[in-house]
């Protein structure tokens, strides 16, 4: 009599390789290696990944959730662009989003310790700047932005806010080279983390709105004036 459990791997086997087609198909996306429009097969994604057709079924669907790609029927998985009204409504969304955590954050009067992973990507920022490094920069202040919302204790917030800084990377680093030097931005960093400290709710909220607004004002004047429109 055949052991069904020679057949069937075992249950905690199965996310892992899920999660390992997830975080290598993501990787590729925001990172455009997978550019936006590539499509690819079900089987074609899982030979790149040597790995079989049921992990990256199920990696695909999660990415799709998450507003990265669409499934096509008989096409298989495309990756989605962002056009400029796309970004507009990222960026609405992540000066609430972004914003309410800051303010749940500062609320509970963080400490400087609580407070180190923030400390950490703002001084990474300037030691970039100082080495006209812009990826390197671009990696801290994306640092910063994760921490800050994983540090906010709403992990429902921080899902949402995820999703979403997800969708704005990919844009955010091909204008990189396209914008101002990021020194104002970095300079409100460390204005937040001061704010932060003090326990100043009400500041933070003014401060970090501004600066998320901006933001996102700037990049779509960079879309605009370079007529990007998918992305």
């Amino acid at each position: 009599m055949t052991n069904v459990a020679t057949l069937c791997p075992p249950r905690e086997a199965r996310p892992s390789l899920t999660e390992e087609a997830y975080e290598r198909l993501k990787a590729e996306i925001l990172d455009n290696r997978m550019p936006p429009g590539f499509q690819a097969l079900e089987h074609e994604l899982a030979q790149r990944l040597d790995m079989s057709r049921t992990p990256v079924r199920e990696a695909v669907i999660r990415l799709q959730k998450e507003g990265l790609v669409e499934v096509v029927p008989r096409r298989g998985m495309r990756v989605l662009p962002l056009s400029p009204s796309d970004m507009q409504e990222i960026y609405q969304i992540l000066a609430c989003v972004e914003t309410e955590a800051a303010a749940l954050l500062t609320a509970r009067k963080p400490t400087r310790e609580e407070l180190a992973p923030l400390e950490s990507a703002t001084t990474a920022m300037e030691d970039a700047l100082e080495r006209d490094d812009l990826e390197a920069w671009a990696a801290a202040d994306t640092a910063y932005h994760r921490a800050l919302v994983d540090l906010c204790g709403n992990s429902r917030l921080a899902g949402v806010a995820a999703t979403f800084q997800d969708q704005a990377y990919r844009v955010r680093m091909f204008t990189l080279t396209l914008r101002d030097k990021p020194v104002r931005s970095t300079n409100e960093h460390r204005e937040h983390l001061a704010a932060m400290l003090r326990g100043d709710t009400e500041t933070v909220r003014r401060l970090y709105r501004a600066h998320r607004e901006r933001a996102g004002t700037e990049l779509l004047s960079i879309l605009q004036r370079f007529r990007l429109h998918n992305l």
